[in-house]
């Protein structure tokens, strides 16, 4: 089942319901769609629950919107999802830049229709180098993003894939049909939307929403995270949540691939049945 529903501000937001039960609403990263969390929905769907995946305004099938990129208005969008569903005891899980969405949807909404949340890969607590953050990541990588995003994007999305999965390692099994997945999806983001998100999620400071977060959590994350560094995200938000349940993979990278996917997705089922 597909649905479609407008935000206040007149954007058209994509969303997938599938299965029925307790809601878990997946949040995508960059520059992905809903369509990057397929198998999990359909493995929460299939174990009882109610999967709920968007595509975040200018990706996928939402609206190519010229104004509005912004993590405040990721949030809200995120919360008008819920609204419209009337969803109750939802179980928020965000990848990336989807963690971002969900950790700001929760600092500007609370948890009042929210039983728990799970940040895979997630950006928080703010990943742009500074002299506060001084393990954060230059922002002389993020320029290089902006650059390849305006200049050729589509053969930077194709480059983007391979350590995004960690196929440059010299031991993994590369899979060329994850990358032309990733890239499919890539190509489908609007190009403004996609440039401007880099920032958000590179610059946004998601610190104090992190201290206010009364919900459990299982903060996920690859160990050889080549796109968001575990050591600057992961092991800083935990220390900062309440009530968070650390999990780091040896050697997984940032997107779920193989052994990592089997993994994560055995503790996402875990974490649920709590």
């Amino acid at each position: 089942m597909t649905n479609t529903f407008t935000t206040t501000d007149g954007a058209e937001i994509f969303f997938k319901d599938w299965g029925t039960g307790q809601p878990v609403v997946f949040s995508h990263g960059w520059p992905l769609s809903a369509d990057a969390w397929d198998e999990q929905a359909r493995l929460v769907a299939e174990n009882g629950y109610r999967a709920i995946a968007h595509d975040r305004r200018g990706h996928g099938r939402s609206s190519q919107t010229w104004d509005g990129n912004t993590m405040d208005r990721y949030a809200d969008d995120l919360g008008e999802l819920i609204e419209h569903l009337d969803l109750r005891d939802a179980v928020l899980v965000g990848h990336s830049t989807g963690g971002g969405e969900v950790v700001r949807y929760l600092g500007r909404h609370g948890s009042a229709r929210v039983a728990k949340a799970v940040l895979l890969g997630a950006v928080p607590p703010v990943m742009v180098k500074s002299e506060t953050n001084p393990d954060g990541t230059p922002m002389a990588v993020f320029d290089g993003i902006r650059a390849g995003v305006a200049a050729d994007r589509s053969q930077f999305y194709w480059d983007l894939s391979e350590t995004f999965y960690g196929f440059d390692r010299p031991d993994a099994i590369v899979s060329e049909g994850a990358r032309r997945a990733f890239w499919r999806l890539g190509m489908q983001v609007g190009a403004r939307a996609a440039y401007e998100c880099v920032a958000q999620f590179s610059e946004t400071d998601f610190t104090e929403d992190l201290k206010g977060i009364d919900v459990p959590v299982l903060v996920a994350h690859g160990e050889d995270d080549q796109i968001v560094p575990h050591h600057a995200s992961a092991m800083r938000s935990a220390a900062l949540i309440k009530n968070a349940t650390l999990r780091v993979y040896p050697g997984a990278p940032h997107g779920l691939y193989g052994e990592f996917r089997t993994a994560f997705e055995a503790d996402l089922l875990a974490f649920l049945a709590r």
